[in-house]
């Protein structure tokens, strides 16, 4: 959430923001609420003062003006109840337009419509030529039995799957493997609630907007399945007061995710790449509001991606994402897309971001500096390992011509000490 003295002081930035993200905003009826509420908060308080005052009155008047005196007090606080009744309306209201408002985002942020337009900045390792016909991640897994699609649908409906025998252990092997590597350079590692409350999707800025994406359980529960671990990680110290000692904080989770993939009709049907439900190892950081600390930080959860990607020896590239790509609530965003074969081409894998006290603010989430004053904290996060996206890049770049695929070293320990699985097919 923006800091609404922002919008009173520097409107132009904000509507600048939004337009560098491609988001439509008129910020003239945000700014008439705000007056309008502040304009009511000052009522308020002089008629909660004036009431003190005359009920003061009512205990030293007269017999005779008593009666007067109480009937003009009850006449002020029936004012008084309307107009509290019409400012918490228009609180309400201001409150939801500002969740609608962009982050603002860094300069470093390029200018683009959408996806095509983000600038690559970083390539790693080289696609590799095959001297053989490869087969795409479906092909060698339905081959090996280790990818059943057709039941998985029977099942669960479109763009689900199982995984089977050792495909199903790699998926095991490499979500382990990141999470030890992330508790080996300090993180702390939470198993999650994968079922949050709407409003930690509202406080982590999924929600409004996002509603379309996500699976919602029944409405007497009010809860929601996560899309990423991010969501409750993130919110772990909402409406908290941290020490400035405890800070930086710096968390990993392992978890399964869901999404709902709504407007990809026909997109990446075939295969993996686009499903229900994944796992995800995913970082988080909290810290405090110092915006080179915190471009520090995103450098930093970025490696550890990249840490991951070429101990399993995967060819990646990273993009810093443009404006009309970018997304409401984040300040930048780094997303890494690693090589698949099947797709000739990289596919996203990583998204690194920083918000800020955007994240923060919506979950009241702070801290208490050396002076004793209350700041909102900055958040970050970032992919350290998607499932099924990584096992097409992994099967896929490592698959020999007779249909085995092999195991980088860094994954053996994780099965069995076995540098190949799968049969020999031809």
């Amino acid at each position: 959430m923006i800091d609404i003295k922002l919008i009173r002081t520097n409107p132009a930035l904000v509507e600048a923001g939004a337009r560098k993200k491609r988001i439509a905003l008129d910020l003239s009826r945000i700014v008439e609420l705000d007056n309008k509420s502040r304009a009511m908060q000052q009522d308020i308080d002089r008629m909660r003062a004036e009431q003190n005052a005359a009920a003061k009155l009512i205990g030293k008047a007269a017999p005779e003006e008593r009666a007067k005196l109480a009937e003009e007090a009850k006449r002020a606080k029936g004012a008084l109840k309307e107009l509290e009744d019409a400012y918490g309306a228009c609180e309400a209201e201001l409150k939801a337009a500002l969740l609608r408002v962009p982050n603002i985002p860094a300069e470093a942020v390029p200018e683009g419509k959408d996806d095509s337009e983000n600038v690559e900045v970083k390539r790693w390792g080289m696609p590799r030529s095959f001297d053989f016909p490869f087969r795409d991640h479906i092909a060698l897994g339905e081959a090996q039995d280790w990818i059943d699609v057709e039941r998985g649908a029977r099942i669960a409906g479109s763009r689900n799957y199982f995984l089977k025998g050792d495909l199903s252990l790699l998926e095991g092997a490499m979500m382990r493997f990141a999470l030890e590597r992330m508790v080996a350079k300090g993180f702390t590692s939470l198993s999650v609630p994968t079922l949050v409350r709407s409003d930690v999707m509202v406080g982590t800025g999924y929600f409004p907007g996002g509603e379309e994406q996500a699976y919602r359980c029944d409405e007497r529960d009010d809860l929601c399945l996560v899309g990423t671990a991010e969501v409750p990680v993130t919110a772990l110290h909402q409406d908290e007061i941290l020490k400035l000692s405890e800070l930086p904080k710096l968390y990993v989770a392992l978890s399964s995710c869901y999404r709902r993939e709504a407007g990809t009709y026909g997109k990446d049907t075939r295969g993996l790449y686009r499903v229900h439900q994944f796992q995800k190892v995913e970082q988080v950081v909290l810290d405090i509001a110092d915006p080179q600390r915190s471009i520090e930080h995103h450098e930093m959860i970025v490696r550890n991606a990249e840490d991951v990607l070429q101990a399993l020896e995967l060819p990646y590239r990273i993009v810093n994402v443009c404006g009309g790509d970018l997304g409401a609530p984040q300040i930048q965003k780094f997303d890494i897309e690693t090589w698949m074969p099947s797709r000739n081409n990289y596919g996203e894998t990583h998204s690194a971001s920083r918000f800020h006290d955007y994240q923060a603010r919506r979950l009241s989430m702070r801290y208490r500096d050396a002076e004793g004053k209350v700041h909102f904290c900055h958040t970050l996060n970032n992919t350290v390992a998607a499932s099924v996206r990584m096992l097409i890049a992994l099967i896929e770049n490592h698959q020999a011509a007779d249909g085995r695929v092999w195991l980088p070293p860094a994954l053996r320990p994780y099965m069995g000490g076995r540098e190949w699985i799968g049969k020999v097919l031809s």
